[in-house]
Order: structure tokens, then C-alpha cells, then sequence
């Protein structure tokens, strides 16, 4: 008989051990190899039976062994050590606090988090790379709250049919059975926050709590109660149900997420967040719950609240493809917040508007999430550089009439922690031979000049438990598959110890190109069995369970890796996880990435191969394209440009198949008489000194801290001070500016001096401009110069700001200025007008430009 309920009973620890409990309820043993190794001592036979959960290590322990252990003195002094460099770690001052003007407090909002396999709330790289965040502010010391969703049946997990295709399942997740803790009020009754629905009553919501080392992560859980069934499964699975489904989960996650900030800093003291970094447009609605609280209690009118709300919002967009954005039918908003749900403080005409696609090319029909996630937040940046250009030109149409390269778009590139995803062993050695890398960060240039000798003997180890543990995921897979015991003998011998191996594992879009490796068959088939130099590839990676097209593909693997030929040496390995990532960045010896350029945002997998002594096979997207140097691992030749798919992919699998056998093989089997790969080590440690310190996740939080969080909390101060005095003039300026605006030209343009002038001399420009009502305070007139191209297009310009500001015929004003000439060849110039206040982020912060008619203007000439 089935139970119809399933819970979990959670065991007393006798009073010697308590302090266990407090080391499993911080997530800091996730990535601390002392506490795991205290785990593993309660019963090493049970650690490995759990999946080194220690939450189920806890409830499965027997009494009999907590009483052995609770009277064991070497274990217990082993446990208040560890207890006590926790709350060391948790209490003592580290980088952050010693930095000026920083945020008293940052709230961090993401759909998916992924910190540890036994808390399974993610999907893929937005979840890793949130997890890598909240750790490494908690190694900082940042004071980051995280903010995200339960999900009561995680993402899924994956196995195969018979034939290969992939099969879903989601078991259910009882949250008294993870690391988690209910919020509670003071009186110790569960905290609810609650979000209006057109009908039905209020959506409610129970907050768990997460402890990451020193961050807290707040967990909002709508299977409560007072909720309608429906609505108890808004948070039953990540981005799982259509439109209204996916629609209630964002609505929850970035209403209720702030009023789940309140609650938490009401409750323990937290100091209350001065800046909202949104990771990606799930969480966008977050902006409009602070506009209505600062309407509703500070008195603020909409347009004063948004100027307010969007000086401390940072919004870091994720994908650079179109159909990876949340996009929902304009009704189905407004039908959410409109009508009897409407908040007078937030009228729905004025949300519709800020998720308007009203730009040339956009959808009227659509309500963009990310649109408005870059309307509700002063400061907005992509994950790599090349991220960042694709962005720009993406959602350039927010800032019409500014060249791509001025559209306020920057770049933080990704990183990752090394606590959670560099093997112990990399580590240890790194404390042996490099002390100062474990102790304060650097001294990486120090690994060219150390043997490889040790290097090699590691990555020997990590190779090897890679081939062992994925014999093991094959031999699950193929008994769940049907096969019987005879049938899987061969897996004994599956994957080689001594071979080269190449891990490729990622999500399954059709972007990524999975089955670029198997464009021709027998070339691959050929690279797999050379006798002299064999490859074998490990593979895993999920599809979306609605993406037909991404389990096609994988089923297409699985039947290649199932031929009896060549099974031993290239295999699929079902249900990719964190466990299962952090093996296989591990134990390769070289990371492939093949993504359609420029799809891919970032890539971060490839860092963690590198930290780990991996090479990297890649086309140059992502990171990989800003930081490939030609010796750090080997770049796929991308054909951009090509408009026939099926072409493209002929010739770059070409490319990677010459690549392999002409190059990484030839370098990983070239072996000196003492055995080992020279130059191919050389590569390794010339990777790991060159990429350690970039790919780091501390080198990209410390990038948030100090280039958006800093000046966010700078610009919210400002807003905020005397009674948002700031705010309410900014707001006041900008309603002013828009309607005067369109008034505004540019008269006349001239420009004197020489008609052959030489580098070094200084061209001399008037303007005269028509305002509009505009005082001069209000707008800055620019010339925009340097070098052109064929179509009179000037290629990376440079400003000057013209000043004077003399009265002309009719109430205009004439500007003037001196152009330097810098350079030699063809050269041109432009002018325009735009708003300027000491307030704005940018120039182009508010979307308004004036332009001299074209091609009235501009003056070409040929510069010696």
C-alpha cells in the first residue's frame, strides 16, 4: 500500500552532538572538505549510501552509533573544532568589510539556485552560477541575501527508455528532510507573505531558510493551507506549467520575495537591503513591489518611486537568445494586475508599459520580462564581454537613435568557486607547492616553474575516478533500461584510466549542438578506436521535458554510445547533477563546447575544468572568446555568417575532428622517457596560471561589488535623501525633459579651419541649436568624431561636449569647439543633442537623442 503522505522525522541528537546540527543546517560543508570529512565519520558506510547527504545521514544514523559517538572523545573534539572555525568563519571581518561606501545590504533574486546536489533547486548554469554567488559573498563577507522559490518536486530526474529517449520523473521533496529551517515570527508562528489574485482570494506563501556560510537564502514555498489546490502548486516544479503557471511563479518570486526581505530583516535585525540585484527577468517584478511600497509609504508619486526604485536595481540579463526571455500575452498581465487586483500606488496601464516591446521589431502583443527588468533598473550588464555586445544590439531598440556601443549595457564576466567545484586533491597540492594560492589568492604565476611531475600523478587519480564512478552511472542505466546482468558485463572494462578523455555535458537546446561530434559518423567512430592514440568521450546533459527536438538529440547519442564497437569509449550518462558535473570537470582531461556563435552567454563549465588541469575545446563564444590565448587549449574555427545551418555544421565538426587528431591527441600521447606529456603539460600549467585568477568567482563578485553595487547604493542614497527629495526632482526633470523633447534640434552645423588638415591640428565647429524651452543646464551638445568607413559610419567614436552656449537669431543658442585630430586617413564627424543631469547614469539613461538631418552635418576628409 502506497503512503498518501510522506514526511520526514527528524532525529533527536543526543546532547554531546548537537553542534551536528548546527554544521548541517549552514550549506558551508558543501565546499568545506573538513566538515564532509566529519560527516563521513558518523558511519562511512552509510555517508556513501546517502549520497554524502548528511540532512539523510542524520535520519537514517542508528541510535546505537550516536550513543558510541556521543562517547567517543576524539570525535567529539573533532566536532567542537569544526563548530568553532564555523562561527568563526561565520563572525570574523574579511574583504568586504573593509571597503568605503559599500551597500549596508544586497538582495540577490534568481528562479533557480544551485548549491549543493542534495538541495535540488536548479536546472542548469543560471541555478550554478546563483549558487557560485551566494558562496563566494559568504567567503567575502558581502552581506547578500538570496531570494528564491521552493520547488516541492525540484527539476526533474532523467532516465532512458529502452530505445534511448528520455525519460522524466519528479519525486517528491520534502522540505523538513533538507537543510532547511521555517521562518518564523517572534511568536514562533510560521511567517506568510501574500500576493493579490484577480480571483480566488491571495496567493499565500511559507519562507524557508537557507543558511549559505554567512548568507541567508530565503525560500518562498506555496504549498500551504490557506491556498486553493491550485494554487498550493504554483511552486511545484521549476519552470514547469504554461503561461498563467509560470506567470504566478514570477509574480511570487519577485512580489513575494520582497515582502520575504521585510519580513526577515523585521524578524532577526538584518540590515535591510539598499540594493536588488535581479538575476535574469523571473525575478523583474520585484521593481514594482518597491515602487508600490515607496508609494504607499513614503508618500512618493509613481514616476518619483520608479526613479527611486531603479537607482538600486542592478539587472544582469543571462541568454543571448531571443526565446530563452520570458515573454507573457499583454492580457494575461493585465488581466493579473488589473481590475479588482489593481494596486491604486500601481496602475496597470503603467506596468504594461514597462514591459512593452515598443520598438522597431518588437512584439506589441507581448509583455517582455527582461525589457522590463532593464526599465526598473539603473545599471544592467551581460555575463562576458562578448555577452555584452550581443546584448547591446539585442535590446538596443530601448535606447533608439544611440549607437549600439552607447546602449547602456555592460559585462561582468562569470566565474565560479573554487571551494565546491576544484578537486581536494588540486587543492591540497596547491597548498604543498604554492602556499600563497590557498592562503591570499596569489602567487599563480609561481606554477610555470614547478614540475609537472605531481600535476600529472593528480590528474591520473581524477581521470580514474571519473572512469570508475561513470562505470557505475552506466551499469544503473542499463539495468533501469531492461538489460540484464549478463548483458552489462562489458561495462568492467568501459572507459580507459589511461586515455584521453573529453567530457561534454551541458542542457540539451539544439543551440549547443550535442551531436555536432557525430556529423560523420565514421570519422568520430575512427578518432574513438585509434590504436595509438584512442579517444573516449563521457557525455550527459539534460532537455527541457517539453523540448522534442533536445531528447531527439540525445536519444541520437545514446544509440551511437549503445553500438557494441565503440560503447567502451564513448558513453551518455543520465541525470546530470552537480555530483555529476563536478566528476566530470574533475576527471577530463579536456572540455568541449561547440554552441552555435555567439549563443552561448558565458559557459562557466570550462572554467571549472581549467581550475581543475583541463584543456578546453571550444568555438570562441563566452568567456572562451575573451580569454582563449592560443596556448591555453584549442579553438574551434566558427564559420559566422553562413546561412545554410546544415553547412556550417559540415565544416566546423570538420574542424574539430582535425583538431583532435592532429592536435589535442598528438600533444596528450607525445611522452618523454620518464612517461609524461610535456608540452601538453606545459599547456596545463600555463592555463591554470593564466586563467586561475580571471575565472575565479571572487574576481566577479569583487567586480559586482565595486562597479554596480557600490554605485547603486550610491545612487539610492541620493535618491533617498531628505525625504527623496532626489527622486522627486529627477522624476520632475525627466517629465519636463520628455515633453519638451521634441522640440529640440539641431540647426545648423559648421565647421572651419583647413579642408586639408594634418594629425595634430584642431578643427574648429559651431552649432546652433533650438532647445526647445530647454534651459542649456538641461542638455549637453556633443560631437561625436574619429575614423569612418566606407558608408560614412564612424567607427568607434570619440566625445567632446561643446560648450559656449551663446545666444543666436530666434531664441537659439550656438555651441562651439575644437576637434583634435589624433589620427591619419578618412575621418568625420557628427553632432547631437542630449539630456544631461548630474543624476543620470549615462547620457543615454533616458532614451532621447537629437540629430542634425542627414546627411546635413558631416564633413569627410582625407587626414595626413
Amino acid at each position: 500500500m502506497k503512503a498518501i503522505r510522506r514526511f520526514t522525522v527528524r532525529t533527536v541528537l543526543p546532547e554531546p552532538l548537537t553542534q551536528l546540527e548546527e554544521l548541517v543546517l549552514n550549506l558551508r560543508w558543501s565546499w568545506h572538505h573538513e566538515t564532509l570529512d566529519l560527516f563521513r565519520a558518523v558511519d562511512p558506510a552509510l555517508w556513501k549510501a546517502v549520497d554524502h547527504d548528511p540532512v539523510r545521514l542524520l535520519g537514517e544514523v542508528s541510535p546505537e552509533r550516536l550513543d558510541r559517538l556521543a562517547e567517543d572523545r576524539r570525535f567529539l573534539r573533532r566536532l567542537r573544532d569544526a563548530a568553532e572555525e564555523l562561527r568563526e568563519y561565520l563572525t570574523a571581518p574579511r574583504w568586504y568589510q573593509s571597503r568605503p561606501g559599500v551597500p549596508s545590504s544586497i538582495a540577490y533574486f534568481s528562479p533557480e539556485y544551485g548549491i549543493t546536489a542534495a538541495l535540488p533547486q536548479y536546472s542548469g548554469g543560471l541555478g550554478i552560477l546563483a549558487g557560485d554567488h551566494l558562496k563566494t559573498a559568504s567567503d567575502l563577507g558581502v552581506p547578500i541575501i538570496g531570494v528564491g522559490l521552493l520547488y516541492r518536486h525540484g527539476y526533474f530526474s532523467q532516465s532512458l527508455s529502452p530505445d534511448g529517449w528520455q525519460l522524466e520523473r519528479y519525486p517528491p521533496i520534502d522540505p523538513n528532510g533538507l537543510p532547511l529551517t521555517l521562518l518564523r515570527e517572534k511568536d514562533g508562528s510560521p511567517v506568510r507573505v501574500r500576493i493579490g489574485l484577480p480571483k480566488g482570494g491571495p496567493l499565500h506563501a511559507q519562507v524557508w531558510l537557507a543558511r549559505v556560510g554567512r548568507v541567508p537564502q530565503l525560500l518562498l514555498d506555496s504549498d500551504v493551507e490557506e491556498n486553493e489546490p491550485s494554487a498550493r502548486d504554483v511552486t511545484d516544479r521549476l519552470y514547469g506549467g504554461g503561461g498563467d503557471h509560470r506567470l504566478l511563479q514570477e509574480m511570487l518570486l519577485g512580489i513575494g520575495g520582497v515582502r520575504a526581505i521585510r519580513a526577515y530583516c523585521r524578524i532577526t535585525g538584518h540590515a535591510a537591503p539598499e540594493v536588488f540585484h535581479t538575476n535574469e527577468g523571473h525575478a523583474g517584478f520585484l521593481g514594482l513591489e518597491r515602487i508600490r511600497e515607496l508609494v504607499a509609504e513614503r508618500g512618493l508619486a509613481f514616476d518619483e518611486a520608479l526613479e527611486a526604485a531603479r537607482a538600486g536595481t542592478v539587472f544582469t540579463t543571462h541568454t543571448p537568445v531571443p526565446a530563452g526571455i520570458d515573454r507573457f500575452p499583454r492580457e494575461l498581465v493585465g488581466r493579473y494586475f488589473g481590475g479588482a487586483n489593481e494596486e491604486p500606488a500601481v496602475p496597470v496601464d503603467r506596468i504594461l508599459a514597462l514591459g512593452a516591446e515598443d520598438y522597431p521589431g518588437g512584439d506589441r502583443t507581448v509583455f517582455n520580462m527582461a525589457v522590463m527588468g532593464m526599465r526598473l533598473a539603473q545599471r544592467v550588464n551581460g555575463v562576458s564581454e562578448l555577452h555584452g555586445r550581443v546584448s547591446r544590439e539585442m535590446f538596443g531598440g530601448l535606447w533608439g537613435g544611440f549607437d549600439t556601443a552607447e546602449v547602456p549595457i555592460g559585462s561582468i564576466t562569470n566565474g565560479v568557486h573554487a571551494g565546491t567545484w576544484v578537486a581536494r586533491e588540486i587543492q591540497e597540492l596547491a597548498a604543498r607547492e604554492i602556499p600563497s594560492l590557498v592562503e591570499t589568492g596569489s602567487g599563480w604565476e609561481e606554477i610555470l616553474s614547478r614540475p609537472g611531475t605531481e600535476l600529472w600523478r593528480v590528474r591520473g587519480v581524477l581521470r580514474r575516478r571519473l572512469v570508475l564512478d561513470a562505470r557505475r552511472r552506466l551499469r544503473e542505466s542499463w539495468r533501469q533500461r531492461g538489460a540484464s546482468e549478463a548483458e552489462t558485463s562489458w561495462i568492467d572494462d568501459a572507459l580507459d584510466p589511461d586515455v584521453l578523455t573529453i567530457g561534454f555535458a551541458r542542457r540539451v537546446p539544439s543551440y549547443k549542438r550535442l551531436t555536432l561530434m557525430m556529423r560523420d559518423p565514421a570519422r568520430l567512430r575512427r578518432i574513438l578506436l585509434d590504436p595509438r592514440r584512442p579517444v573516449q568521450i563521457v557525455i550527459a546533459g539534460k532537455a527541457h521535458p517539453a523540448d522534442e527536438g533536445g531528447k531527439r538529440l540525445i536519444q541520437e547519442i545514446v544509440r551511437f554510445a549503445d553500438a557494441e564497437d565503440v560503447r567502451h569509449r564513448i558513453v551518455f550518462l543520465p541525470d546530470y547533477d552537480m555530483d555529476l558535473g563536478r566528476l566530470l570537470v574533475q576527471g577530463c582531461d579536456v572540455w568541449m563546447n561547440n554552441p552555435l556563435r555567439p549563443l552561448e552567454a558565458c559557459g562557466t563549465s570550462g572554467m571549472k575544468a581549467a581550475l581543475n588541469g583541463g584543456l578546453n575545446l571550444s568555438v570562441l563564444d563566452g568567456w572562451w572568446d575573451e580569454w582563449y590565448d592560443g596556448q591555453n587549449g584549442w579553438s574551434i574555427p566558427s564559420a559566422d555568417g553562413l546561412a545554410a545551418p546544415d553547412r556550417r555544421d559540415d565544416l566546423e565538426a570538420a574542424a574539430l575532428y582535425e583538431l583532435i587528431e592532429d592536435h589535442v591527441a598528438v600533444t596528450f600521447y607525445d611522452r618523454d622517457s620518464a612517461g609524461l606529456p610535456r608540452r601538453w603539460l606545459e599547456m596545463v600549467k600555463h592555463t591554470i596560471a593564466t586563467l586561475g585568477p580571471k575565472v575565479l568567482a571572487t574576481r566577479m563578485v569583487r567586480d559586482y561589488v565595486e562597479r554596480y553595487y557600490t554605485p547603486a547604493a550610491g545612487s539610492a542614497r541620493a535618491m533617498a535623501a531628505d525625504g527623496y527629495a532626489g527622486a522627486r526632482e529627477l522624476a520632475a526633470w525627466k517629465r519636463r525633459v520628455a515633453q519638451a523633447w521634441p522640440g529640440v534640434t539641431v540647426e545648423h552645423v559648421e565647421g572651419g579651419g583647413d579642408h586639408s588638415p594634418h594629425v595634430g591640428a584642431r578643427l574648429p565647429v559651431r552649432v546652433v541649436v533650438d532647445l526647445g524651452g530647454l534651459d542649456p543646464g538641461d542638455v549637453a551638445v556633443e560631437v561625436a568624431y574619429g575614423r569612418v568607413d566606407a558608408s560614412d559610419t564612424i567607427v568607434e567614436p570619440s566625445y567632446l561636449e561643446l560648450g559656449g552656449a551663446e545666444k543666436a537669431d530666434g531664441g537659439r543658442l550656438r555651441y562651439a569647439g575644437e576637434i583634435p585630430l589624433g589620427r591619419s586617413g578618412a575621418f568625420g564627424y557628427s553632432v547631437r543633442v542630449v539630456p544631461s543631469h548630474p543624476r543620470l547614469s549615462g547620457r543615454a539613461e533616458p532614451g532621447l537623442v537629437a540629430l542634425p538631418p542627414a546627411p546635413h552635418g558631416m564633413t569627410n576628409g582625407d587626414l595626413r
